[in-house]
């Protein structure tokens, strides 16, 4: 790899007009010396979303639009993926705010690992209380357990990581992303790209700034998502499950039997609810230092929201999926290239 090889960085969006316009100058000012390329795949919004990309693309010439008539991400990141012409492909959200060094930090730990997808840190920052209190659930330990891309770590070889920046032979070999994994699309493609013998590198150098979601509603649907499909990547790819995805949905299996014990049996079943309120109540103490009281209030909200959703997602996620997905395995971007 060139010491400065040219880099596209790829975005799904979808009513995305609150954050776009300073996601996408996050990215066109990143300290960088090689050629880059913007490639947006713009999904059938309700909002300002399609007037604001065109926008960007009359104001500068390194940014492009593709359609993504499906609204879906995976379909969005292929779309945009085709599109794009780099050896370097670099993922980023609507909603993510690339750090200035990022993409140069990046490919030079492409080089140094011969890694063939790095990532770090997913730093959920908020803008109101209720957004400060779940970006401080979504970086603690009691709300995402060990996750090194949510609290943060050493530098080290990873299941998967946030957003990712691929080299792009990484991702023809694999046809690119499995567009029925509506949710999830990130971990099954670092699992193929594992399970191929390539090495997924984590390394807190790299952050990029998340907008958490903005009510109890969204981050709910968010997490149901999550687990819904967390559960597909485990019936699909066996071996790729662990006790740190287990644990939420025996927490809501645990939860609902101490209720039904106590309302039914004894008061002694309120125990286990009891004991999981106090919980997240006494771990919401340390992740809200600093923040606002109303901030601090609401964290064990957002944990309980975050914990049940991805449980109940889990529980619930239908077999009909893992047989969708099963059936949809074929490239969905070109194959690599051959000599």
């Amino acid at each position: 790899m060139n010491a400065t090889p040219a880099v596209s960085v790829i975005m799904p969006v979808l009513n995305e007009e609150r954050h776009l316009r300073n996601s996408v100058r996050h990215i066109l000012e990143q300290e960088y010396d090689g050629e880059m390329e913007v490639v947006i795949a713009i999904g059938p919004s309700s909002d300002r979303t399609e007037e604001i990309a065109a926008e960007l693309v009359r104001e500068d010439p390194r940014v492009h639009t593709v359609p993504n008539p499906t609204g879906r991400t995976p379909a969005a990141l292929n779309a945009a993926i085709k599109a794009s012409r780099h050896p370097v492909v670099v993922r980023v959200d609507g909603h993510g705010m690339l750090s200035p060094n990022y993409i140069a930090t990046a490919v030079r730990l492409l080089e140094e690992t011969g890694a063939q997808n790095v990532g770090g840190v997913m730093h959920a920052e908020g803008e109101n209380a209720w957004e400060d209190a779940v970006a401080a659930a979504m970086t603690s330990k009691i709300g995402v357990g060990n996750a090194a891309f949510h609290t943060g770590g050493e530098a080290a070889p990873a299941e998967t990581v946030y957003l990712g920046v691929f080299r792009r032979e990484a991702l023809e070999q694999q046809g690119g992303y499995n567009e029925e994994f509506v949710r999830a699309q990130d971990w099954e493609l670092n699992f193929r790209i594992r399970e191929a013998g390539g090495l997924i590198w984590f390394s807190p150098e790299l952050r990029v700034q998340y907008r958490p979601r903005p009510s109890v509603k969204a981050l709910a649907k968010q997490y149901k998502d999550y687990g819904r499909w967390r559960h597909v990547v485990a019936r699909y790819h066996a071996g790729s499950i662990n006790l740190r995805y287990l644990a939420p949905p025996t927490a809501v299996c645990a939860i609902a039997a101490g209720i039904v014990v106590g309302a039914m049996l004894t008061p002694w079943g309120f125990v286990v609810p009891a004991g999981y309120l106090a919980a997240i109540v006494a771990g919401s103490v340390p992740a809200g230092k600093g923040l606002s009281l109303k901030a601090r209030a609401q964290i064990p909200v957002a944990l309980a929201t975050m914990h049940m959703s991805w449980g109940y997602g889990f529980l619930t996620s239908p077999r009909s999926l893992a047989r969708k997905v099963i059936a949809s395995r074929r490239p969905a971007v070109r194959p690599p290239t051959t000599v």
